[in-house]
Formats: structure tokens, C-alpha cells, sequence
């Protein structure tokens, strides 16, 4: 039984693979990015560290909303990622305050 020959490929298909390939690094360098800061933005809340969590719910909001304008996050995922760290965050900033 003969083997199967290689199936063909066009130009074009074989440069949406290294297309895609670029992106999928990019993007996962960007989302790798988000986690990190929300991790860190839910270390500073752990602590209670107002200075801090202020620093890092900034960074990882301005991160958040680029990524969305790069195309990485869906915008109402981004929504929902700023909202929920806000939330966490506020919990820290009001306990603080009172």
C-alpha cells in the first residue's frame, strides 16, 4: 500500500499559518500580562496595602483597556475583568477609609 502524499498548500494558507502563529505569541504575551497584574492587584487587597493596590488596579486597568483596543480581549470581557478587580479593590479602599 502506497503512503499518502502530503497534502498541498497554497502561499496564501501557508502565510495565515505564520499569521497566526506571530498573533497567538503576541497575545498570549498580553493576556499573560493581565493575569499577572490581577494577581497582583488581589495580593495588594490580601494585604491591604492601599498605595500599592492603587498602583497596580491602575496599571492592570490601562492593560486591560489596550488590550481590547489590540483586539486580544473582547470588550465586554475587558468590561467585566475591570469591574470585578474594582470591586475587589473598593472593598480594601473603603475598610481603609472607615
Amino acid at each position: 500500500m502506497p503512503a499518502k502524499a502530503a497534502p498541498k498548500k497554497n502561499l496564501s494558507a501557508l502565510k495565515r499559518v505564520r499569521q497566526a502563529e506571530k498573533r497567538n505569541l503576541r497575545n498570549s504575551a498580553v493576556r499573560s500580562k493581565i493575569k499577572t497584574l490581577s494577581k497582583k492587584v488581589e495580593e495588594a487587597v490580601a494585604e491591604k496595602n492601599k498605595e500599592q493596590l492603587e498602583q497596580f488596579l491602575k496599571a492592570a486597568v490601562k492593560a486591560i483597556s489596550a488590550s481590547v483596543s489590540k483586539g486580544v480581549l473582547h470588550k465586554n470581557t475587558a468590561s467585566r475583568k475591570i469591574s470585578r478587580l474594582s470591586r475587589l479593590a473598593n472593598t480594601v479602599l473603603k475598610a481603609v477609609a472607615a
